[in-house]
């Protein structure tokens, strides 16, 4: 059965930083696009940053410039780093990985910004 776990959440202040890590029990992790998710309380889930399995990289309007998305297919885990949070980036983040046939979700990990 395919697991994605995500570790990292936690509460930090406006300004600061947090590092998100998702390890995904894939046997062929490489092959997988990556993305990380949020979903805030009463929105909708978004996509956050998403890097592909040639390691091109892409970040919503919101967070791009403040985080970036890497992956190491050697621990079959990918990273959001997030630097410069704000309130508005308090959400559930999720990772899932995208591949041909089918896709997987973590279930998430809590991110809150405040003071």
């Amino acid at each position: 059965q395919v697991q994605l776990v995500e570790s990292g959440g936690g509460l930090v202040q406006p300004g600061g930083s947090l590092r998100l890590s998702c390890v995904a029990s894939l046997s062929r992790f490489s092959i997988y696009n990556m993305d990380w998710y949020r979903q805030a309380p009463g929105e909708q889930r978004e996509l956050v940053a998403t890097i592909t399995r040639g390691g091109t990289t892409s970040y919503a309007d919101s967070v791009n410039g403040r985080f970036t998305i890497s992956r190491d297919n050697a621990k079959n885990t990918v990273y959001l780093q997030m630097n410069s949070l704000k309130p508005e980036d308090t959400a559930v983040y999720y990772c899932k990985a995208v591949g041909i046939v089918m896709s997987h979700w973590g279930k998430g990990t809590l991110v809150t910004v405040s003071s």
